[in-house]
This record gives C-alpha cells, sequence and structure tokens, in this order.
C-alpha cells in the first residue's frame, strides 16, 4: 500500500578523497516507496560486489512481492517474522534472501571471501515508514527543523557506549570506531533491527553510509538540509560535498526523502 502522501527521493554516492574505488550502492523506486542503501566491505572489489548484490537482491523481492503484501505478516521468511508488520516482514525477507545470495557467492568464489555489507532500507506505506537496517549505514528524521538519528548503530563503538566505558566526546576521536557487529552476507543467521514511524508532510527521511556521518556533525547535516529546503536534489549533492571538503575519507552515499503535503 502507498504512502498516502506524495513522496519525493533524491540520492546521490561518491567515492570520496581517500578510496580508490566505490563500494557503496544506493537504489531509490520512486513508484513503489522505498530506498536502499548499503556500504559493502571486503578485499579487492568484494566490497562493492556485496553492496551492489545487497541493493538489486532487496529490490527485486520488494517488486516481486509488492503486490502481495497483506496487512497479516508473510510466514516462513525467517525468525520472529510473524510478529512482524507486513511492510517489517517483506524487508526482512529481502534483506535475509541477500544475506544468504552473498554469503553463498562468498564460498563459491575466493575473491569474494570474506565480503560483507551494511544495509539500510525505507519502506513507506499508508501512513509511516519501516526502517530496516544492519550495521552503521543510519536512518535519521528532520522534523521542524531538527534532525534525530532513528537508528542505532551495530557497531562495537555503539556497544562501548551503551555499555558506559565512553562518554559521546571520547567517541568523537576513538580507534576503531567503524568497526561493526552485525553485517549482511557473513553469517547464515542475521539479525535484522526493524522500527516503524508515523510519517507527517513536511518531514524528511535520510539514509547515510558512514562516509557521511563520520565527517559530518548532526548538527551541520541538519543545517544543510534545512538551508536547501524543498530542494533536496540540491541538499544531497551539498552534503557530499561538504563531507569531501571535510576529509572524504570513505565513501559517501545519501539518499534523503521529502514527505509532501496532499493538494
Amino acid at each position: 500500500m502507498k504512502c498516502r502522501f506524495p513522496l519525493e527521493f533524491a540520492s546521490m554516492t561518491d567515492t570520496g578523497q581517500v578510496r580508490s574505488h566505490n563500494e557503496d550502492a544506493v537504489i531509490v523506486c520512486d513508484n513503489g516507496g522505498f530506498a536502499v542503501l548499503a556500504d559493502g566491505m571486503g578485499g579487492y572489489n568484494a566490497g562493492e560486489v556485496a553492496s551492489s548484490m545487497a541493493t538489486l537482491l532487496i529490490q527485486d523481492v520488494i517488486k516481486n512481492q509488492f503486490q502481495a503484501r497483506t496487512d497479516q505478516a508473510l510466514s516462513g521468511t525467517g525468525r520472529g517474522v510473524d510478529c512482524l508488520s507486513a511492510t517489517a516482514a517483506l524487508l526482512v525477507h529481502a534483506i535475509e534472501s541477500a544475506n544468504l545470495a552473498i554469503l553463498e557467492a562468498s564460498l563459491r568464489e575466493a575473491d569474494y571471501r570474506g565480503m560483507g555489507t551494511t544495509i539500510v532500507a525505507a519502506l513507506f506505506d499508508e501512513d509511516g515508514v519501516t526502517i530496516a537496517h544492519v550495521g552503521d549505514s543510519r536512518a535519521y528524521r528532520l522534523r521542524d527543523g531538527i534532525l534525530v538519528q532513528i537508528t542505532r548503530d551495530h557497531s562495537l563503538l555503539q556497544e562501548q557506549l551503551d555499555a558506559g566505558l565512553i562518554t559521546a566526546a571520547q567517541a568523537k576521536y576513538a580507534q576503531h570506531k567503524n568497526l561493526i557487529t552485525r553485517a549482511v552476507g557473513v553469517d547464515v543467521v542475521i539479525e535484522i533491527e526493524t522500527n516503524y514511524f508515523d510519517v507527517i508532510p513536511g518531514d524528511y527521511y535520510l539514509l547515510c553510509s558512514d562516509g557521511l556521518s563520520d565527517m559530518l556533525s548532526d548538527v551541520h547535516i541538519a543545517n544543510v538540509v534545512n538551508t536547501c529546503g524543498d530542494d533536496i536534489a540540491t541538499a544531497t549533492r551539498e552534503l557530499v560535498a561538504q563531507a569531501n571538503e571535510s576529509g572524504g575519507r570513505d565513501n559517501i552515499s545519501v539518499v534523503i526523502v521529502r514527505v509532501g503535503r496532499v493538494v
């Protein structure tokens, strides 16, 4: 079921200033009301293989099953799916399918051994959006000018923060801050976090890889989007440009979705 509010999507991915190639991948589908962003990892070109496989496979599953979705959760799509909404179940099923495909490819091809990817995906329905994620690629919501991170990183750094071992101020300068504790394509069993949020006209939803969030603070990101207003294409370009100006130490990917008003 499509969102009852009009949605506008803008996206951009960039290699950055340090990396030789781009291991991020982004897919947006205006008609289907969804977006998927992945940040790959692995030697040689395996990271970009994993992220590309993940985004394309998730897109295919969503498109193939979108019309068959009902208010009941899909059956047989993984642990805990029966208690999920149909939208969350569809995302879980799609990510699980990508996980197995990537894992099988890594076991089959020596060059792909150890590859994997983060995922953050947003799927809009009539009145809200379901966010599914694995790893440290993030989703934010900007509402009334205030930016809030609506995903929680699956990372060693986040676990240290949660345990009170380091402070938020110390986390900014922590070593190994990008060590993730979950990834797609590295194990048969995968733990996928899903959350549902109501949407209202005027909302902005932003997905990004850590190449953006490590380079720009949340306040900086909010200022860019607020300054650009309804011009989300310019906002995505400006965010990537400013991440590069700040060092561009990783690949940078951004998706912005603007929720419009019914006219």
